[in-house]
């Protein structure tokens, strides 16, 4: 049934718990993982705090680092569970168009997410990432609690 599971993180609690879910289905079906992050883009313009005190350059390094800790805890709880993970980051502002993308072009026939990650003003303003995956995904989405 489900051969290729993309499995969206952002190195949260929550987020971990949902990868730890969906690699114990993937080895069940036997199905390949793909473990996805997004990190945002620096803007000149921000609401995010940590967007304020630096330049372009040392915000991309930022995210490069955040995004490398949050890949490797996914990867090595799939390790732990004895599944081989590919690994992916992208840079978009919308991470939730770039999740369906991903999926897409992976061939993904399941998304797998926590039901919510970090928040903060932009998650007040933009609204959750899964429930915009959600209602603009064709393809069957798993939310873990």
């Amino acid at each position: 049934m489900y051969k290729n599971i993309l499995i969206a993180t952002d190195g949260s609690s929550l987020a971990n718990r949902a990868v730890e879910h969906g690699v114990n289905l993937a080895k069940s079906l036997g199905a390949n993982v793909l473990l996805l992050t997004v990190t945002e883009r620096f803007h000149v313009f921000a609401l995010e705090a940590d967007q304020l005190e630096e330049t372009s350059d040392s915000f991309r390094e930022h995210m490069r680092k955040q995004a490398e800790r949050t890949l490797s805890e996914a990867s090595e709880i799939a390790h732990n569970l004895g599944v081989e993970a590919t690994t992916l980051q992208m840079e978009d502002d919308a991470p939730y168009r770039a999740i369906i993308r991903m999926a897409e072009d992976h061939v993904c026939n399941l998304i797998v997410m926590a039901s919510h990650g970090r928040g903060g003003i932009s998650a007040l303003l933009l609204g959750s990432e899964t429930m915009k995956v959600l209602a603009h995904s064709n393809i069957p989405v798993l939310v873990v609690r």
